[in-house]
């Protein structure tokens, strides 16, 4: 069975970058993490700190129960709960491969893993955004239409790999706690006097589609299948 380290929300998002720092200094290859959260936070990245009604959004929300974190990727504010598993999948960028499209490849290799898992169950997956999303991207994986998994990446220059290792992170909504994470999203953007509102209903748990099903075993092995295809590029010569 997949291993799930169970962590708060700031000792996971710690441990992605202990993992980035690790793959950036050679200690390591490559890696792969999964996280659960045992809390639960509104994280966001670090640039919104600089809104004029920051602190007056991340007062509003915190009262809600959803403390502000927050985090190194871009994106938009995403909540983290108990319901949420988390993945990150680090790697050095392979020379040969250049640096047309990496951020699209970057994402495709921790996107196709998890369309290839729902499929598996039965499930239409897709990529792409979704309307009244919190934290809409292109490389939303898509669960018969409504948004299952938010992606986002972080690049770091490696000097052990003399050029760019990539942490490429997936929020894995498992259990329906919609209503709530919406409510926080719209509270911290309405308090902030930002525009966006989102919808719960273009976000789907699995265990809404899929109830009682287990889809991490499938996720893990097929990220491991990306990192041995990485590990043969890196031994091709540019």
């Amino acid at each position: 069975m997949a291993t799930v380290q169970r962590l708060t929300t700031e000792q996971g998002l710690q441990a992605e970058l202990a993992l980035l720092a690790s793959v950036c200094e050679g200690r390591q290859e490559d890696g792969v993490l999964l996280w659960q959260p045992v809390d639960q936070a509104l994280v966001m990245p670090r640039r919104m700190e600089r809104l004029p009604d920051f602190a007056q959004g991340a007062a509003a929300v915190d009262a809600l129960g959803w403390p502000v974190l927050l985090r190194e990727t871009g994106g938009e504010p995403v909540p983290q709960s108990p319901a949420t598993v988390n993945v990150a999948l680090v790697y050095a960028a392979p020379r040969i491969e250049g640096d047309l499209n990496r951020l699209e490849r970057a994402y495709l290799r921790l996107c196709q893993p998890l369309c290839h898992a729902l499929e598996c169950l039965g499930g239409k997956a897709t990529l792409g955004e979704v309307a009244g999303a919190f934290c809409d991207g292109r490389y939303n994986v898509n669960l018969d239409g409504r948004k299952w998994v938010g992606t986002a990446q972080r690049w770091r220059q490696s000097r052990h790999h003399g050029g760019p290792v990539v942490l490429v992170h997936g929020a894995m909504l498992m259990h329906d706690q919609r209503a709530a994470m919406v409510a926080a999203v719209n509270r911290f953007n309405q308090a902030c006097g930002l525009p966006q509102r989102c919808n719960a209903d273009s976000h789907v748990a699995l265990d809404q589609r899929f109830p009682g099903q287990y889809v991490l075993d499938d996720v893990q092995a097929w990220i491991a299948r990306e990192l041995t295809d990485i590990r043969g590029l890196h031994q091709r010569v540019p």
